[in-house]
């Protein structure tokens, strides 16, 4: 069975994907579609965030072995979990069929102030340090990551239970923002095949980001021209056609 890994991005778990898995598995309906949580996230909660991107990797690996899913894979990843993807693809190219990365940002290809735009640390400190509500916070990762969520004020409750049930600690998100400054990535693409998907409205990480990355890789990139970094919330059914896209024509290159 073809299976697709889906990975989310720092203190976000499988929940955050909402309506999008659906979307995916209406366009894949031959798929198996499984949502992995970063350890500290999600189901994950109660464990350590691992300091290096290395050792989240190697977590969900042992999940899937967990879960009696063998490989191939395809990932589907964005932000920190599309890190947690490269560093699988270039450890491990054999388990993977494909990655389809969603508005990462990457050293040594991206300036630190492209990687996350300075205009939103004082919101993101305000995360970290402030005493907030759980619903307060997330209205701030809300006003973030979108641009035109679909259903806002349902998503804002949805993820204000998240929050509510399966809170992530502060020692676990500073653990995983350090994870991500400390991430480099290799300077020859993995053996792997690669799609790139970038938002460019994206508020929180420049998309030249995305731009640079497919450059250096040679991989093939598709840019929504409106949505914000929360691409699968912001037009879900447009990452799927994506999706769906790029995997056929993966097929066929293979079977001719």
């Amino acid at each position: 069975m073809n299976t697709w890994v889906l990975m989310r991005g720092l203190t976000r778990e499988s929940a955050h994907w909402g309506s999008f898995a659906g979307h995916l598995q209406e366009r894949l309906p031959a798929a198996r579609i499984v949502a992995l949580d970063l350890p500290g996230n999600g189901r994950l909660n109660g464990s350590q965030s691992p300091l290096r991107i290395e050792a989240a990797a190697q977590a969900c690996r042992e999940q899937l072995v967990a879960l009696d899913i063998e490989p191939p894979y395809h990932l589907l990843a964005m932000s920190l979990g599309a890190m947690v993807a490269v560093e699988w693809a270039s450890r491990h190219p054999r388990e993977l069929a494909g990655c389809a990365l969603i508005n990462t940002s990457l050293r040594p290809f991206s300036p630190w102030w492209q990687r996350l735009r300075p205009a939103t640390y004082p919101a993101l400190l305000g995360l970290l340090l402030a005493r907030r509500s759980a619903r307060e916070r997330e209205e701030t990762i809300l006003r973030l990551t979108t641009r035109h969520p679909e259903g806002g004020t349902r998503v804002l409750d949805d993820w204000t239970t998240i929050r509510e049930v399966r809170p992530v600690s502060p020692s676990n998100a500073l653990r995983q923002v350090v994870a991500a400054v400390r991430y480099r990535a290799p300077a020859q693409a993995p053996r792997v095949p690669l799609l790139v998907l970038a938002s460019a409205r994206d508020g929180l990480v420049n998309p030249d980001c995305s731009r640079r990355l497919a450059r250096q890789w040679h991989a093939d990139i598709v840019e929504h021209p409106t949505a914000g970094h929360d691409l699968p919330l912001d037009d879900g059914d447009w990452v799927a056609r994506q999706i769906t896209r790029w995997a056929a024509r993966g097929a066929a290159l293979r079977m001719g």
